[in-house]
């Protein structure tokens, strides 16, 4: 039987055992991008727009993706290129400080940032059909067009700071309502009104890196060197009737967690960057 290859670098003299041809996504077109977002509105729930309205500064928190719609559009005036519109909404959260309290009342809220891109997603004549389709509908017609799939790949932003603003001087921006899927209200305990014009209003810079690709249905030839099979053996207790000390003793030592990094280089300068907090007076 032939030496097993994992997956990964394999060295020159390991034999292809065949070629066999698969179906994939194929990357057309991808590009990396690293958006600082200013002064983005934060829509309040009603509760902590109260809340907001009484404090005397605030503390930037955390900030927390929570989807990315996406659609693409061809460029009528080059072949083969693309639009890539993105909508990202975020979960903020931050302390606001209350006259009198030495403790910060958390506040959250609603901030929507859009993102437009162009990449190369080649052209094709051939519309595409299959049995998971079945009967026609207005959705599964427009799923035949020629266009490319777009992904986003995004991590949560980093919340570089934060600042409130009175409003009854006139220097917030006038906005349009936006016009945001139940959904994402849903993802929050209480109610947003997107309407409103509170006399102060929350905003936030962010700080986001994101992959962006074009990529289409493709078959392409590969070299086989063999079936994939596991190596290793699965673990597989009986729940409640294994010794509880036993499995604490597989349990690795946390070492690190005693012996923290020496030097701030041995740190994820992300997470550092999310610590950092900004605090703002009224």
């Amino acid at each position: 039987m032939p030496e097993t290859v994992m997956p990964g670098p394999v060295s020159e003299d390991t034999r292809i055992r065949e070629a066999t041809c698969i179906h994939t996504q194929k990357i057309y077109d991808s590009c990396q991008s690293r958006d600082c977002m200013e002064d983005l509105r934060v829509y309040l729930t009603t509760p902590s727009q109260t809340t907001l309205t009484n404090a005397q500064s605030v503390r930037s928190g955390r900030a927390e993706l929570l989807y990315v719609t996406v659609a693409v559009e061809p460029m009528g005036f080059q072949r083969g290129f693309y639009t890539i519109d993105s909508q990202y909404y975020y979960r903020i959260n931050a302390d606001a400080y209350l006259p009198g309290s030495a403790r910060p009342a958390q506040i959250t809220g609603l901030a929507m940032y859009a993102k437009r891109c162009m990449l190369f997603g080649s052209q094709g004549g051939a519309k595409v059909f299959s049995s998971d389709l079945g009967q026609p509908t207005e959705e599964t017609l427009s799923i035949t067009d020629d266009l490319p799939t777009a992904v986003v790949e995004a991590v949560d932003p980093i919340l570089l700071s934060m600042r409130m603003m009175d409003c009854t001087t006139g220097t917030c921006p006038v906005l349009p309502v936006p016009d945001v899927p139940a959904a994402i209200l849903d993802t929050f305990d209480d109610e947003i009104d997107l309407t409103a014009v509170p006399d102060r209003q929350l905003f936030a810079t962010l700080g986001q890196f994101t992959l962006l690709r074009l990529e289409r249905d493709s078959q392409m030839v590969i070299p086989v060197y063999d079936y994939c099979m596991p190596s290793s053996e699965c673990d597989c207790g009986t729940g409640p009737e294994d010794d509880p000390c036993q499995l604490f003793q597989r349990v690795d030592f946390p070492v690190n967690e005693f012996f923290p990094p020496a030097t701030a280089d041995s740190l994820d300068p992300v997470a550092q960057l999310r610590n950092v907090g900004c605090s703002v007076q009224s």
